[in-house]
């Protein structure tokens, strides 16, 4: 069994740049920064691996929030190489930076990254010199999975604190804990316990896209507020931008002073409507005041459904890069929100 380890940086390949792991910002330390990757995750986890190889992969260096589309187009090419090579593997671990994680595993799932052998995004919320660091041990449960029989076509995973989510739920949901991940409003998909994968429910599978050639999409989240008039939204045209991503108030609703500014922008391109809420879908036919999901949608917004606005960001960018408009798009996005 052949498991590759693709490391980005993040967290979990953080330390002090020089090298004393005893001070760290726990220890009243200078701050940490990536500097460790694959190989050193391979010394230190292959005793708890009986059985599996690791390939070391190191692709970046970088803290997530610098992650690009362009690195993800590039790991996407890279994970179909490692499996398709003449000596390929069997699963692949993708190890990053928390910041990005949903979006890293959200984007690899809905090209299919995981379709041939078990994909598992991972990353720590400790850097190497805090104590008890959380990387190794999150590592090894997704080299576990990424191993297991019982991943296989479960789409792109990500594995968190012994839980494993799917990428199309997964959120981040804490700044410091090291369970800081959560699946609104499903739940996780499986977990890791005793060296043995376990799985229970998990998404429908969805056909996947070609990874556009050209330019990404320019897409902006912007979130409502109480007393927001959104005047904002459509000058984003004017900035360049494709589309944008509303993160409305509960089930979907914005102040009745933004409704202008919100159609004149949907007029002008596509706009989508998710909540800032984090759990739980956009409605569609509950609230008829003015500003609610059903005035907006009526207006032609798209709805996000269960997406987060980060990930409605990423669908978004990926169809337009598509090519896809009018219908098209819309038809196609529902596709995926909806799921």
């Amino acid at each position: 069994m052949r498991i590759a380890l693709v490391t980005l940086g993040g967290t979990i390949s953080s330390e002090p740049l020089d090298g004393d792991m005893s001070l760290g910002p726990d220890a009243g330390g200078g701050a940490v920064v990536p500097v460790s990757g694959a190989a050193t995750f391979v010394r230190e986890v292959a005793r708890y691996l009986p059985g599996i190889t690791v390939v070391p992969v190191e692709m970046r260096m970088v803290p997530s929030p610098s992650l690009t589309v362009e690195d993800l187009r590039e790991l996407a090419a890279r994970i179909t190489e490692l499996v398709e090579d003449g000596d390929g593997v069997d699963g692949v671990v993708v190890a990053q930076g928390t910041d990005t994680i949903e979006e890293t595993a959200y984007s690899l799932d809905l090209v299919g990254a995981a379709d041939e052998v078990p994909v598992v995004v991972t990353g720590a919320m400790r850097d190497r010199t805090a104590p008890g660091p959380d990387g190794a041990a999150n590592v090894v449960a997704a080299i576990r999975a990424a191993a297991s029989a019982e991943a296989r076509g479960k789409g792109v995973l990500v594995a968190f604190a012994d839980r494993l989510h799917a990428a199309r739920w997964v959120t981040k949901a804490s700044t410091f804990r090291v369970d800081g991940f959560r699946s609104e409003p499903y739940g996780p998909v499986g977990v890791v316990a005793e060296g043995r994968v376990r799985l229970g429910a998990a998404p429908r599978p969805l056909p996947p896209f070609d990874v556009p050639d050209g330019p990404p999409a320019r897409v902006a989240i912007v979130e409502a507020g109480l007393g927001d008039d959104l005047a904002i939204l459509p000058a984003l045209a004017d900035a360049g931008y494709d589309g944008v991503v509303l993160a409305a108030m509960g089930a979907g609703h914005v102040p009745a002073a933004a409704v202008d500014a919100v159609a004149l922008t949907a007029s002008l391109m596509p706009v989508v409507l998710c909540s800032r809420t984090g759990a739980g879908p956009v409605f569609t036919h509950t609230y008829g005041y003015e500003g609610g999901e059903v005035d907006l949608l009526e207006r032609g917004l798209l709805s996000g459904g269960s997406l987060s606005p980060t990930k409605a960001r990423l669908l978004l960018m990926l169809l337009l890069a598509s090519g896809l408009q009018g219908r098209e798009l819309a038809h196609a996005f529902a596709r995926h929100a909806e799921a």
